[in-house]
């Protein structure tokens, strides 16, 4: 009867069970290690790093190892830089794993090695750092503590940067130790691609650095820098104010984190005007020297509207309109457009579609259909009031009157190094004509003379070279059906007549001046002309046209 029994429960185990058995030693046996992708790096056009993942190290501890926590916790606080309370309260725990610092420094791993204390250990891992702090922080993003991008490029790109974890599985002996020869079976780790932007690093630097120092000076909310090449569609900077530091996430302000230069829709103001002269010329409708009556106030459809400072009646030509930058005059251009016209150009310009410069949450702005129209739309919409827009779409129309008249899709990744070592540039941006070369060329001819000292913004002039631009001078939506503060802008081009960059300033909510040839105007000129010296842009060294502003 018992040898009944051992001959039963063995057929059981060998022959019922054995699968079950089986599959529970080879998990005994047989471990399975995820071997992690290096995370791609991130350049400027120049290829210096601006984004990199680099060795670290994890300090963790056995606690089931360690006796006397105290001084296993005074030993590593100076060490690790936490204090020694925390330590304790980590090494306290149940169990036999607690993470006590994650990324360290190799050096600081190897101080922690030399201490040899019991029950701590240092695991080899892998840390994202950003070289130059808050430079292009808001373009660059930032990833969180399992390395995902999470803003910016870091997850616009997310998918390419990663690569793909590889997979390793070894045997270790009975108390858990891996066995040198036993079968190993490997899928290598695929790296993620580097990715080269468009952005200058130098550019970048005096950019920021510009518009954080005018957005303290004026008291601003914020600010934006976008400069562009505008051939070619390359973003050359991008720069925001107040930004954050993505090594030090923990102290950077939420607000702070994102990139208003594609995300924040405000209503343009007077650089909007550009749009309303180019529509006159390329309809034939108007000419530079085209003569307007301007009155000290025009009513239309029921409201009354002035221009920014009080005056009698006026004799202004189309340039002059432009070179005052008087609402009025706009509206009387407007006029000779109609709805359907100025709507036509408005999304020619590409205003109401995202520009597709490819960064995460890119807004396509505010532009309602012509058949939503009041009465009071056509004529608030030629002063670039009524209507919400980007800054990068403001940017992207003054680089198309810059080109020539063709609008070219705004890029700022450059191209992409794989794994194998090859670099694919990116593909070529979309083109397309907006107005003609030849309108392009006298809206250029007419903003030169905003920059003039009978212009609005004689504050952009750069000596020695040939510069277009308009001002802004926007009044804010305060969220409740009507306005508080300003949104001051500045974009201009150089040189005038063969114009190489393009250059956008806008300061929302300042508060120490708010016109834009006051307080934006300014900032153009001092990151305008270190672009200038940096990229080798020599003057053209031809005369201005002599512009005829009043009749």
């Amino acid at each position: 009867m018992v040898l009944s029994v051992i001959a039963g429960r063995l057929i059981q185990l060998q022959g019922i069970d054995r699968s079950a058995y089986a599959a529970s030693a080879t998990d005994q046996r047989l471990h399975t290690l995820t071997l992690p992708a290096t995370r791609g790096t991130i350049t400027d056009r120049d290829g210096t790093p601006l984004a990199e993942t680099v060795n670290a190290d994890d300090v963790v501890a056995d606690p089931s190892e360690i006796t006397d926590v105290a001084p296993v916790a005074t030993a590593l606080a100076p060490v690790l830089n936490i204090g020694s309370a925390q330590l304790t309260a980590a090494l306290s725990v149940t169990g036999r794993y607690a993470l006590l610092a994650h990324a360290v420094q190799p050096a600081v791993a190897d101080r922690v090695d030399a201490l040899k204390l019991p029950g701590i250990t240092t695991v080899a891992t892998s840390k994202r750092i950003y070289p130059d702090g808050s430079l292009a922080s808001n373009v660059l993003g930032f990833v969180n503590s399992v390395g995902q991008g999470r803003g910016g490029i870091e997850l616009g790109y997310q998918k390419q940067l990663a690569g793909h974890n590889g997979i390793e599985h070894f045997q270790v002996s009975a108390n858990g130790v891996p066995i040198p020869d036993g079968e190993n079976v490997i899928r290598a780790a695929v790296p993620g691609s580097d990715i080269r932007l468009t952005i200058q690093r130098d550019i970048q630097y005096e950019a920021q650095r510009a518009i954080a120092a005018q957005v303290s000076a004026t008291h601003a909310d914020s600010g934006t820098v976008i400069m562009m090449n505008p051939t070619n569609g390359q973003i050359v900077a991008m720069a925001i104010a107040p930004g954050f530091d993505p090594n030090n996430l923990a102290r950077a302000n939420p607000n702070d984190i994102g990139n208003p230069a594609v995300t924040d829709v405000y209503e343009p103001g007077s650089v909007n005007k550009i749009i309303t002269m180019s529509a006159a010329l390329q309809d034939k409708l108007d000419t530079p020297t085209s003569p307007f009556v301007i009155p000290p106030v025009l009513v239309d459809a029921g409201s009354a509207f002035h221009d920014a400072e009080t005056h009698g009646t006026e004799h202004l030509t189309l340039t002059g309109i432009l070179a005052y930058s008087s609402n009025i005059g706009a509206i009387e251009v407007s006029k000779q457009l109609g709805q359907q016209r100025m709507y036509h150009f408005l999304r020619a310009y590409g205003f109401g579609s995202v520009t597709g410069v490819g960064l995460p949450g890119e807004q396509q702005g505010l532009l309602p259909p012509v058949s939503k129209w009041s009465g009071t739309t056509l004529p608030t919409v030629s002063f670039g009031q009524g209507i919400g827009v980007t800054a990068i779409q403001v940017a992207s129309v003054y680089a198309t009157i810059a080109n020539g008249g063709v609008r070219v899709t705004p890029t700022i990744v450059a191209g992409m190094t794989g794994p194998n070592g090859r670099y694919t540039p990116a593909p070529p941006p979309v083109r397309h004509r907006v107005i003609s070369a030849h309108v392009a060329k006298d809206l250029r001819d007419m903003m030169e003379a905003v920059i003039s000292e009978q212009g609005t913004a004689p504050e952009a002039a750069i000596p020695g070279y040939r510069i277009a631009g308009k001002t802004g001078t926007a009044d804010r939506p305060n969220g409740h059906g009507g306005y508080a503060g300003y949104t001051a802008t500045f974009v201009g081009m150089a040189p005038a007549d063969n114009p190489k960059l393009v250059c956008e300033v806008v300061l929302q909510n300042p508060r120490s001046g708010h016109f834009g040839g006051q307080v934006a105007a300014p900032v153009f000129k001092t990151v305008t002309s270190f672009a200038l010296r940096t990229l080798g842009i020599a003057p053209t060294f031809t005369k201005p046209p002599k512009a005829k502003l009043r009749w």
